[in-house]
C-alpha cells in the first residue's frame, strides 16, 4: 500500500493548508493503509480556482470530441493494465472481496469506453428546420464548466467514473471529494488520468470531510453543477447549498429496493434455486452495502416458508471474512460506527416483531476473520411488515427483511411503498405479469428475472428520495452539459418595427 498521498489542485499534488492528515483504515482488520491530506474549506477553494482556470483559459473545453475520446480510450486502456492493483487496493480501502474489486474496475473501464465512442461519434448539431432558406439554426451541447464531484464510501473507484467519464466527455473541469473513509482509489483514479495526458487542472481532488469540503465545493459560486451520491440527509443539505447559486444538480440518494418474488418462478427446481440464489446476491453482496440491495424479499405467501428456510440455511453458510483471502465470499462492513447501526436495525425489527432466521451478530473471530475487523453476519428477518423501521429505513448492511403478498395488487403495492424509488426486481414465469408489475414500479431501473446488472448505455437513477438526474447512458453525459440555440440570418435587413 502507498504510504502517502496528496491533494491535487492544477496538476501538482500536496498537502493540505493545515497540515493535517487522516488515516485510513482496512475494515477486515482495523489496521492503517496510508494517510492522506485532510483537506479544508481554503483547499477547496484553491481546486475550484484551478479548475475555473482550466475551464476559462485551457485547451480541454475546445478539444475536439475525437481528442476527448481518444484519451479516454487511453485511460480505459491503463485501468485495464492495472486492473489487479487497483482491484486490490480497493478491496483493502472498502473490504470488498477481490473479486468484486476487479468487477468495478472492469466497469470503470467500460464506462470510459462509452463515453469515448459516444463523444467521439457525435456530429456538430441539430439543425432545426426553420421554413426560411435565410435562416441557419442549429442547436449544440457544450460543457456546463467546473463540476464539483462527491462520491460515497462504498463504491469509490465506479461512483467516480460515473461522473469523471462523461464530465470529461463533454469539455468540463473537476474537483472531485472522494469520501474521507475511502479515498485511496479515487486518488489512483486521478493519477492514472494524468499519466493518459489529461491537461494540468482540469482533474482536481481534496481528501477531507463533507463538512467543510464537499459543503464548500456545493456552495463555492465558482462552481457550475454539484453532481453528489451519497445518503439521503447529505444529499438534501448539498442541493440547499447549490440552490443559492442556482447550479445544475444531480443527486442519488439510495433506495429501499424490493424484490418481488411470484410463486411460479419456484414451480421448477432451477426456478426455485435461481429465485433463492439471485435474492441472496441481491442482499448481501458487498455485506449489503449497495444503494441498489435488495435488502426488501417480498414473496408470494403460498411459497414463503420453503424460501425463507432454504434463502436462510444457504446465508448461514456465506464464508464472511477479510476480502482478500482465498475463498471468502463477502467482507467485513466499512466501520465499527456501520456496524452498530445494522445491529440497532436488527434489534428494533426484533421488537416489532420480527423472526430472526439466521445471522443477527458479531461472528466468532476466524483465521480470516480478525476480531479487529467489521464483520457482521448475513441476517435474514421473516415475518416483517411496512410499518417496520428496519423496512422503511435503508440500513446499508447485510440485512434482508421478507415481506409476503397474495395477489399481483398487493406484490406492486408493497413493492412502491417506499419514499425510495431506485431499483427493484419481479420473479415470475409469467411474461405478460412481469411486463405488467415492471410497468408499475415507481423504481428507475427494475429487473426482471435478475438482480444488480446495470449497463454504461443505460440511465441509472431513481424516483422519490432516491434522488434527481441520471448517471449512465446518453442522460450521463447531457447532465454535464448546456444546451445553445444558434440561430443565424443570413439576410439580415432592417424589421421596421419602430417607426422612426
Amino acid at each position: 500500500m502507498r504510504a502517502e498521498h496528496g491533494i491535487h489542485v492544477g496538476g501538482e499534488w500536496r498537502a493540505a493548508r493545515s497540515g493535517k492528515a487522516r488515516e485510513i483504515v482496512d475494515p477486515a482488520d482495523g489496521s492503517t493503509l496510508a494517510r492522506v491530506p485532510e483537506a479544508g474549506a481554503e483547499d477547496a477553494d484553491d481546486a475550484v480556482a484551478a479548475a475555473r482556470a482550466a475551464f476559462d483559459a485551457g485547451p480541454w473545453p475546445h478539444t475536439p470530441p475525437a481528442e476527448r475520446a481518444a484519451l479516454l480510450h487511453r485511460a480505459a486502456a491503463l485501468l485495464t493494465a492495472g486492473r489487479a492493483e487497483l482491484a486490490l487496493l480497493e478491496s483493502h480501502d472498502t473490504g470488498k472481496t477481490l473479486a468484486e474489486g476487479g468487477a468495478d474496475v472492469d466497469c470503470v473501464a467500460d464506462a470510459f469506453r462509452y463515453y469515448a465512442d459516444l463523444v467521439g461519434a457525435e456530429d456538430a448539431g441539430r439543425v432545426v428546420d426553420t421554413g426560411s432558406a435565410t435562416v441557419h439554426s442549429v442547436v449544440v451541447h457544450e460543457p456546463v464548466g467546473v463540476c464539483a464531484l462527491i462520491t460515497p464510501w462504498n463504491y469509490p473507484l465506479l461512483q467516480a467514473s460515473w461522473k469523471i467519464a462523461p464530465a470529461l466527455a463533454a469539455g468540463n473541469t473537476f474537483v472531485i471529494k472522494p469520501s474521507e473513509i475511502t479515498p485511496l482509489s479515487t486518488v489512483a483514479l486521478v493519477r492514472l488520468l494524468t499519466e493518459a495526458g489529461l491537461p494540468a487542472g482540469v482533474a482536481n481532488i481534496v481528501t477531507g470531510p463533507g463538512d467543510p469540503v464537499g459543503a464548500r465545493l456545493a456552495a463555492h459560486p465558482g462552481v457550475d453543477l454539484v453532481s453528489f451520491t451519497g445518503g439521503l440527509v447529505s444529499g438534501v443539505k448539498v442541493a440547499e447549498l447549490a440552490a443559492a447559486g442556482v447550479k445544475k444538480v444531480a443527486l442519488e440518494l439510495g433506495g429501499k429496493n424490493p424484490n418481488v418474488v411470484f410463486a411460479d418462478a419456484c414451480a421448477t427446481d432451477e426456478g426455485f434455486d435461481t429465485a433463492v440464489d439471485q435474492a441472496l446476491n441481491a442482499a448481501f453482496i458487498h455485506s449489503g452495502q449497495v444503494c441498489s440491495a435488495g435488502g426488501r424479499l417480498i414473496v408470494e405467501e403460498s411459497v414463503r416458508s420453503r424460501f425463507v428456510a432454504e434463502l436462510a440455511r444457504r446465508a448461514a453458510l456465506i464464508r464472511l471474512g477479510r476480502g482478500t483471502a482465498d475463498g471468502v465470499e463477502c467482507g467485513p462492513m466499512i466501520s465499527a460506527a456501520q456496524r452498530e447501526r445494522t445491529a440497532d436495525h436488527v434489534a428494533s425489527a426484533l421488537a416489532e416483531g420480527a423472526v430472526l432466521r439466521t445471522g443477527g451478530k458479531v461472528p466468532p473471530p476466524s483465521e480470516v476473520r480478525p476480531a479487529t475487523g467489521y464483520f457482521y453476519e448475513p441476517t435474514v428477518l421473516d415475518r416483517c411488515h411496512r410499518g417496520m423501521r428496519v423496512v422503511r429505513e435503508e440500513v446499508f448492511g447485510p440485512v434482508l427483511t421478507v415481506e409476503t403478498f397474495t395477489d399481483e395488487d398487493e406484490a406492486v403495492a408493497l413493492a412502491n411503498d417506499t419514499e425510495y424509488g431506485l431499483a427493484g426486481a419481479v420473479w415470475t414465469a409469467d411474461a405478460g405479469r412481469a411486463r405488467r408489475v415492471a410497468r408499475r414500479m415507481r423504481h428507475g431501473t427494475v429487473w426482471i428475472n435478475d438482480f444488480h446488472p446495470y449497463l454504461p448505455q443505460a440511465e441509472w437513477g431513481g424516483f422519490g428520495k432516491s434522488g434527481v438526474g441520471r448517471e449512465l447512458g446518453p442522460a450521463g453525459l447531457a447532465e454535464y452539459r448546456e444546451t445553445k440555440h444558434v440561430y443565424q440570418n443570413l439576410a439580415p435587413r432592417p424589421v421596421r418595427w419602430f417607426a422612426g
